[in-house]
């Protein structure tokens, strides 16, 4: 029995090696047997794999943004540029995401500085003057006209600056101007109000106004801080001596998050009195009326050309009835103004080129009047429907007394 015991617990050897031990050397081996049949393939699949992981890994490793003017963005409209430098200047740039995040950011510091670009007019009236009260100065890039409105501030919009001016000059006494010298002027937007500069020749107006008190600055050129256009003459100057003043720069791009919608607006049916459910049916019923009364054709149609004649003074009185309806006041008045210019520097032939300077200097000399008077009346900005049609008279008789000499 004992040997019987042996003889299955020992395996079967063959020429004084076990052959259990060869077979699990041979089970071990067949991968490696395969790797070397198979290399070029296996090759071929870990650099496919690679590939494939470094793909995974670009999609879902952290980026900045793609929008403009965002300290995210390292594209040419974004701002990573002048954020970095500001922040190596001692400036703590906070990215606020929200309109709570830039208030809470606003309210940890003692005197910080807002920038605000909100090209989309997602705040409301209500939260811009919680954004201007809580923060010690603003920055407003390129603002819309209801948010120069609600800031109060003194500054207008008037225009856009000219193709012809590409590069502009500081033309002011600001140090912040001054030190940084020419700036970009392309696509951006004037700004008439307050201390103004960079001003286009021949312009009041200019592409970076401060307001009375110093609270509000209106720069009207996203190129200035942009990383495309911050090594560009003396952008990143200005760009960095208007944002670093303080220790503390609030930078806040409102989205569609920031919208106010806590109030919810009425629908038609409850606007709507009860007796208009029964102008529905009867309009059905004089619709259908008018079709069997003019459904009937008297005869074949007859196509003839009509010469149509549209006065001038129709146009006219037609684009003042849009400007009327529109309370487009600004807009009236720049017309009004620039009509005048043309007027007078032609009765005076000063040439296409005159400036409105010019022109009122000249108005002055023709007329023996002062010409503080002149450009008093012509630079003046009504902000009543009424006053505005007064001015416009005072104009025309302006005009006039040129024209009478």
């Amino acid at each position: 029995m004992t040997e019987a015991v042996q003889e299955v617990a020992v395996p079967e050897t063959r020429g004084g090696k076990n052959t259990g031990a060869d077979s699990l050397t041979a089970a071990g081996g067949k991968p490696f047997r395969w790797l070397r049949r198979h290399r070029g393939m296996a090759a071929l699949a870990a650099v496919v794999a690679a590939a494939l992981g470094l793909v995974v890994w670009g999609q879902l490793a952290p980026k900045g943004d793609g929008l403009p003017l965002s300290v995210h963005n390292p594209e040419p409209e974004g701002a990573r540029a002048v954020s970095e430098i500001l922040g190596r200047h001692g400036v703590k740039v906070t990215d606020a995401t929200s309109f709570e995040a830039a208030m809470a950011g606003l309210a940890d510091s003692d005197s910080p500085t807002l920038l605000l670009y909100d090209r989309d007019g997602f705040l409301d009236d209500a939260r811009l003057l919680e954004l201007a009260d809580a923060a010690g100065r603003v920055v407003v890039i390129a603002p819309r006209l209801q948010t120069l409105a609600m800031l109060d501030s003194g500054i207008r919009q008037a225009g856009v600056v000219p193709e012809s001016s590409p590069v502009l000059e500081p033309g002011c006494s600001l140090p912040d101007a001054a030190a940084a010298g020419q700036v970009t002027g392309e696509s951006g937007f004037v700004y008439d109000g307050g201390t103004s500069c960079y001003r286009p020749a021949g312009s009041a107006a200019g592409l970076l106004a401060i307001s009375g008190d110093g609270r509000v600055t209106v720069l009207g050129s996203t190129a200035v801080l942009s990383n495309e256009g911050l090594g560009q003459l003396g952008n990143a100057a200005l760009a960095i001596r208007t944002l670093g003043s303080s220790a503390d720069l609030i930078w806040y791009l409102p989205s569609v998050a920031d919208m106010d919608t806590t109030g919810s607006p009425q629908t038609l049916d409850e606007l709507a009195p009860d007796w208009s459910r029964f102008i529905g049916p009867w309009l059905a019923l004089v619709a259908l009326a008018a079709i069997l009364w003019r459904g009937r054709r008297h005869g074949p149609l007859v196509f003839e050309p009509l010469p149509v004649v549209v006065k001038a003074v129709e146009t006219a009185e037609g684009r003042a009835r849009l400007y009327q309806d529109a309370h487009a006041i600004d807009r009236a008045r720049d017309n009004l103004r620039a009509g005048t210019l043309v007027r007078l520097a032609g009765k005076l032939r000063l040439g296409p080129a005159a400036t409105a300077d010019e022109a009122a200097e000249a108005v002055a000399r023709f007329l023996a009047r002062p010409s503080h008077d002149i450009k008093q009346l012509l630079e003046e900005h009504p902000r009543t429907e009424a006053r505005l049609v007064t001015w416009a008279r005072e104009l025309n008789t302006l005009e006039k007394e040129v024209s009478s000499r």
